[in-house]
C-alpha cells in the first residue's frame, strides 16, 4: 500500500497545556514524522503560501477570518499527485473546531475517490470536533477511517498510541 502523510503544522508560538510556548517543531509535524518512521510513507507539508502571523493571537485572528470567509488560501508548494497513493494520513491541529483552511485547499486539490483517508488531529483537549464531518463533505468518495486525537502537549510520548491506531487501521 502506497501511503502519503499530508500535514499542516505550526511552529513558533502555540497554545500548549494552558500557556503560550515557542515550539521549534509543531506538534502535528512531530506526529507526522513518527508516522513516517512507522509506515515508511511519503511526507507532504501543507503550507500556506503567505505564512500566518508569528504571534499567537495574530495567527488566531487570521485563522478565524479565513474560516468565516470560507477561504481557500494558496499553498506554498503544489500537492503531490493523489492518484499515486492508496491512502492519505491527514494531520492538522484543531483550529476553530475544524481543520486550518490550507487543509481545505489541499483536500480540494485532488480526487480522493476510493482513497483511504485517516485523519489525526493535535489539540489541547478539543479533539477532532467537526473536522471529520468536514472531510466527509470535501471528499465524499473517500473511505474515511477512524481519526486519532492527540494532545499537543503530549505528542512526544504519543508514539505508542499512534502505532496502535495505525495497526488498527491496517496501515502498518
Amino acid at each position: 500500500m502506497k501511503i502519503l502523510t499530508a500535514y499542516f503544522s505550526r511552529r513558533g508560538l502555540n497554545y500548549a497545556a494552558g500557556s503560550i510556548v515557542d515550539l521549534p517543531v509543531g506538534n502535528t509535524e512531530a506526529a507526522a514524522k513518527m508516522i513516517a518512521e512507522l509506515t515508511g510513507c511519503d511526507l507532504y507539508e501543507i503550507e500556506r503560501a503567505e505564512p500566518y502571523s508569528k504571534e499567537y493571537r495574530g495567527c488566531v485572528d487570521e485563522a478565524k477570518a479565513e474560516l468565516a470567509a470560507d477561504a481557500r488560501p494558496a499553498l506554498k508548494t503544489a500537492p503531490p499527485d493523489i492518484s499515486a497513493y492508496d491512502a492519505v494520513i491527514l494531520g492538522y491541529p484543531n483550529w476553530c473546531g475544524t481543520m486550518p483552511m490550507p487543509v481545505w485547499t489541499f483536500l480540494e486539490s485532488g480526487d480522493f475517490s476510493g482513497k483511504v483517508i485517516a485523519p489525526f488531529c493535535t489539540n489541547e483537549g478539543s479533539g477532532l470536533k467537526r473536522s471529520v464531518d468536514d472531510i466527509n463533505r470535501l471528499c465524499p468518495g473517500a473511505d474515511q477511517k477512524e481519526g486519532l486525537s492527540i494532545r499537543g502537549c503530549q505528542v512526544v510520548s504519543a508514539r505508542g498510541d499512534i502505532e496502535r491506531w495505525l495497526k488498527k487501521l491496517g496501515l502498518i
